[in-house]
């Protein structure tokens, strides 16, 4: 489980400080997978650094039972002036993962070919998005933490992104945030919706998608598929 107690983030700006998220406490269970809605600016990728540890709260406490993914899609995943092999040679060290059999898997998942011994910093961004998701999708965490990556690169990819994340929730819950009402049902039975600062929980994914539809239909397009 990761529990949320009473968490408060906020980032200086020159208005003052801006508060993101606002006193929140929420449970991510186990075997229960969540999709984080809320539109532009509702701190939905901060609450995935928040999760992970890239990032501490202002205040309140957030406890991890277990293996947490970094965020996909986060761009601090990966050193830039490091190599793609250089940068797996330094993850599977931290996770204690064979170095040669971490490179077989990304290499042959990733396909960016001759771009994997190129420091990350020359990548595009579906490049590093590809190389992000291939590492993590070599290491068997109890939680996986996706921004959207999924989407990334052709049909042909993205069916491979799909197949390998559902192989890995056979024992992983995933996190995940999209704009695409299909996307999160693919893969979420469960559904929160961040507004205000405040994180909203509904009894199922269906009606946190529908409640986000009607509060932002006049503000914001539709959800993707909703």
């Amino acid at each position: 489980m990761i529990r949320l107690e009473n968490v408060t983030k906020s980032y200086p700006s020159r208005f003052g400080r801006q508060m993101v998220l606002n006193d929140i406490s929420s449970a991510f269970v186990k075997g229960r997978n969540t999709a984080i809605i809320g539109g532009n600016g509702a701190g939905k990728s901060t609450l995935m650094r928040l999760l992970s540890g890239a990032e501490v709260p202002d205040s309140g406490r957030i406890f991890r039972d277990g293996s947490v993914s970094w965020p996909l899609g986060f761009k601090g995943g990966l050193h830039g002036s490091l190599s793609g092999r250089e940068n797996l040679a330094f993850i599977a060290r931290i996770y204690g993962r064979n170095y040669p059999e971490l490179l077989d898997f990304v290499e042959d998942f990733a396909e960016i070919g001759k771009y994997i011994k190129e420091p990350v910093s020359t990548y595009s961004s579906g490049m590093r998005a590809r190389l992000s998701f291939g590492v993590s999708m070599a290491i068997q965490f109890d939680y996986y933490l996706i921004d959207e990556v999924i989407a990334v690169g052709d049909a042909s990819f993205r069916r491979k992104c799909k197949i390998v994340l559902n192989e890995r929730l056979d024992k992983s819950t995933v996190i995940l945030i999209s704009h695409s009402a299909q996307l999160m049902k693919e893969f979420c039975n469960h559904g929160i919706v961040l507004e205000g600062g405040r994180l909203l929980e509904f009894p199922s994914l269906n009606r946190a998608i529908q409640y986000y539809e009607k509060t932002t239909a006049r503000s914001e397009p539709a959800m993707r598929g909703a």
